[in-house]
C-alpha cells in the first residue's frame, strides 16, 4: 500500500460530498439526544467502499454508515466518510474524512482528510506525510509545556471528567472543538497531545498510523495499546504520553 492510492481515495470522498445538494441532517439516535448523519456522510462511504472494491476485492470494510464487508478478513478498511458530522453542518472546518488499513488487526495505514482546509494527512509505510510532504511530532516530552486537546468536556462521564480535569489542570494549554483534527494537529506538530473517550473504531483506526508515522505514541487511558474501549490518547512523545498516564490516574 502507497499514498497514491489514498489520494484518490480522499478526492473520490471530496468529489462526492461536494456533490450532495441537501446537508439536512438525520438523527441516528432513536430515543435521546441527536447524533446527526447526512446524506455527504453516506455519499463518501458509498465511493470510497466502491473504490476499494474495485482494487482491493479480497479486503474486508468496516464503515460508519453501512457496516462490514467480508467481516473476518485479514486484511480491513475502517471508514468514517465525515468525523465531526455536527461540525461540518454547522460551517466549521474541522470535520474529516476517515480511512484507516488494519492488517490482522495492526494499523498499518491511514488518512486524515480535512477538505475544508485544503489538507490530507496519510500515515503509510511507517511515515506520514501532509500532501506529500513529510510531518513530524513536536516530540514534546513534559506535560507542564504540553499543548493538549479533547473534542468537548461534556462528553466526559462521571468517571472520566475528574480524570481529564486533573489532566488538564497539568498541561499549558487546552483547546476544544476539532475532533480528529487535533489528532491530526499532533502529528503536525501543532498539538502535543489529544485525547477522546467513548470512541469507535471508526473514528480512530485512521488516526493511529498517522500519529506513528509521525513519530508520536497512542495509547489508551491506561498505559496500554488496546484502543477498542474507546479511551484514546496521541502524544508526542511515549514520554509525554507515561506522563499523562500518570496524570490521569491521579
Amino acid at each position: 500500500m502507497d499514498a497514491a492510492f489514498f489520494e484518490k481515495l480522499g478526492d473520490a470522498a471530496r468529489r462526492a460530498i461536494a456533490g450532495v445538494a441537501d446537508l439536512t441532517p438525520d438523527n441516528k439516535e432513536k430515543v435521546a439526544g441527536f447524533d446527526p448523519v447526512t446524506e455527504a456522510d453516506r455519499a463518501a462511504e458509498r465511493v470510497m467502499r466502491d473504490m476499494i472494491e474495485a482494487h482491493f476485492p479480497d479486503h474486508g470494510i468496516w464503515g460508519e454508515e453501512y457496516g462490514w464487508s467480508r467481516e473476518g478478513a485479514d486484511t480491513h478498511w475502517s471508514l468514517d466518510p465525515i468525523d465531526g458530522t455536527r461540525a461540518f453542518i454547522c460551517g466549521l472546518p474541522s470535520w474529516a474524512v476517515l480511512a484507516g488499513l488494519l492488517r490482522d488487526g495492526e494499523h498499518i495505514a491511514g488518512m486524515i482528510d480535512l477538505p475544508a482546509l485544503g489538507e490530507r494527512l496519510v500515515g503509510v509505510e511507517g511515515q506520514a506525510l501532509r500532501n506529500g510532504t513529510p510531518i513530524r511530532v513536536s516530540g514534546c516530552v513534559s506535560l507542564v509545556e504540553a499543548r493538549i486537546a479533547t473534542t468537548d468536556p461534556y462528553l466526559f462521564d462521571d468517571h472520566h471528567k475528574p480524570r481529564f480535569e486533573t489532566l488538564r489542570d497539568c498541561a499549558r494549554l487546552t483547546r476544544f472543538g476539532m475532533d480528529a483534527m487535533a489528532f491530526g494537529r499532533v502529528a503536525t506538530g501543532d498539538l502535543d497531545l489529544a485525547t477522546d473517550v467513548g470512541l469507535k473504531a471508526h473514528d480512530y483506526d485512521a488516526l493511529v498510523a498517522v500519529v506513528r508515522g509521525a513519530g508520536g505514541h497512542v495509547g489508551n487511558w491506561s498505559g496500554g495499546s488496546d484502543l477498542s474501549g474507546g479511551d484514546v490518547i496521541a502524544a508526542a512523545s511515549e514520554k509525554l504520553y507515561d506522563e499523562a498516564v500518570r496524570a490521569l490516574e491521579r
